[in-house]
């Protein structure tokens, strides 16, 4: 997966892809990019880097409809306007968007039979499934379509059938139709359907014209991983606040 990247400027870079986790190289781009620049960057340019291009997040295909819609960032100017809160909450969101692109790179690289693990890992967090082990990996040859299952009760009567694609090309109304057949076929009423790339707009219209389908892109996957804790860790930032009640007293 090529790390095509977006800095505040719009302008993209796009100079190096991974290889595999932690390993990059370079691209024609980057190679051609780097015929025209032989000499080291200055000063000036290395500081443009670091302030240009610091809230990056990999670009979505051309066909791809955003699920979950996010606003753009502020600019530094308008930052400086801003209350300390303001400025604490845009640092943050900065952060979140660099760890959903070191997210996504790192999903890119891994198996699909990990990635389907990864998946159930993400929804037992979201509460599917008393147990882990509620929650089974059936994907491989012959899957018809399914990648995981989830029992909702202790019987296993009520389920949830998963399909996991880790994909680079945008997911088509095709891919769901299938995807669909199988549900009926096992008689399922509810399925979810996830990957680490995006859905073409006839594809999410045929998502909402069936009942129990639930879209899941490569952005809200990296969010709900990191609400949730999986792959990622947090740290507890103490912010401190007056506390106007105590100089009543």
């Amino acid at each position: 997966m090529t790390a095509e990247r977006v800095g505040r400027s719009g302008r993209p870079t796009g100079l190096s892809h991974s290889l595999s986790r932690g390993k990059w190289c370079l691209t024609a781009k980057g190679i051609d990019w780097l015929k025209q620049h032989p000499n080291p960057l200055t000063a000036a340019e290395v500081e443009h880097l670091a302030l240009a291009y610091t809230n990056v997040k990999l670009q979505q295909n051309s066909d791809a409809v955003d699920l979950d819609p996010v606003t753009e960032p502020l600019l530094t100017e308008a930052m400086l306007t801003n209350s300390p809160d303001d400025r604490l909450e845009q640092s943050i969101k900065e952060i979140r968007d660099a760890v959903a692109t070191e997210l996504l790179e790192n999903l890119s690289q891994v198996s699909p039979g990990r990635f389907e693990v990864i998946v159930l890992d993400v929804l037992h967090r979201l509460g599917y499934g008393g147990h882990r082990d509620d929650l089974k990996r059936v994907g491989g040859s012959g899957d018809a379509g399914i990648d995981g299952v989830i029992s909702l009760d202790k019987l296993g009567l009520e389920k949830v059938y998963v399909q996991a694609k880790r994909w680079q090309n945008t997911v088509g109304r095709p891919e769901l139709h299938a995807f669909y057949g199988a549900l009926v076929g096992q008689k399922a009423k509810r399925g979810v359907f996830i990957t680490t790339s995006g859905f073409t707009k006839h594809a999410v219209a045929y998502a909402q014209s069936v009942e129990g389908m639930v879209l899941i892109d490569g952005n809200r996957l990296v969010h709900l991983m990191m609400d949730n804790e999986v792959g990622v860790s947090s740290t507890l930032l103490k912010v401190p606040k007056l506390d106007s009640d105590y100089f009543d007293q």
